[in-house]
């Protein structure tokens, strides 16, 4: 790709909080909400906080271009369901964006394909943008089965949904937290073969779909990944819960 393509590509770098954060890190929203604001307009930035600093981080990032979004949505509106958050819940807090489907869910919570696809469907329905997570094992990738699985993956976790909301994240499990990135290439290939499920399944439409790398992005390999082409952003897990760490992979975009 070009520098001057580079330049001008549309990229989202989100963070996934997981299951971290007190108070206290809203000091770490404000760093990142300013280094939003001083990223160029075609770079959008968000973060995934727990559910209880929601609404606090979005006090913090206000009046600027951060995003705040959720990392989990149940399929239903609203019912008997202990313990689980509705995407209308996360609307109504002013959140832009749910992520579904991540492998850790799809792992620890046993989350199907159609359970993503109805996740998915639930977040576009109440206005949120779903980032739905794709990926592979190391097995699977050794037996060099990666392709099919994600393509799987992702015809079964996709909603029947104005593609406008859809964002697709792609995350080899075995780099999730691993410290363990995969090459360039295998990046390039993997990205490609989602964009071309994206083009046949939505059209022309599926050519506008980000598709965000993550695992194990840091600011040591934050500019290889975002100059494949392909690649529209990053998921950012460990390394965006400082903004010491996750500003430098902000600028590398």
């Amino acid at each position: 790709m070009h520098m001057e393509s580079l330049m001008e590509k549309p990229m989202l770098v989100a963070g996934n909080w997981k299951m971290n954060g007190l108070k206290a890190a809203l000091a770490e929203v404000e760093a990142i909400a300013r280094a939003a604001d001083s990223a160029p307009s075609r770079v959008e930035v968000a973060i995934a906080p727990p559910f209880t600093l929601v609404s606090l981080a979005k006090d913090a990032a206000e009046g600027s271009r951060l995003r705040i979004g959720g990392q989990d949505c149940h399929a239903n509106p609203s019912g008997a369901h202990t313990g689980c958050i509705a995407a209308p819940m996360l609307a109504d807090l002013g959140c832009d964006f749910v992520i579904v489907g991540h492998s850790e869910r799809r792992t620890d919570n046993g989350e199907t394909d159609a359970i993503v696809k109805a996740k998915a469907a639930a977040a576009i329905g109440a206005g949120l943008r779903a980032i739905i997570c794709v990926g592979e094992t190391e097995a699977e990738r050794d037996a060099g089965r990666h392709l099919d699985v994600v393509g799987t993956q992702l015809e079964g976790s996709l909603p029947d949904a104005d593609p406008a909301s859809i964002v697709i994240a792609y995350e080899p499990v075995w780099a999730i937290g691993t410290g363990r990135t995969p090459l360039a290439g295998d990046v390039d290939e993997m990205h490609n073969a989602i964009r071309a499920r994206l083009v046949a399944r939505y059209g022309e439409d599926g050519r506008r779909i980000l598709i965000l790398y993550g695992g194990s992005v840091k600011p040591s390999n934050a500019a290889e990944l975002f100059a494949v082409p392909e690649v529209g952003g990053a998921l950012v897990g460990g390394a965006s819960l400082k903004a010491a760490d996750f500003l430098p992979i902000i600028a590398a975009a």
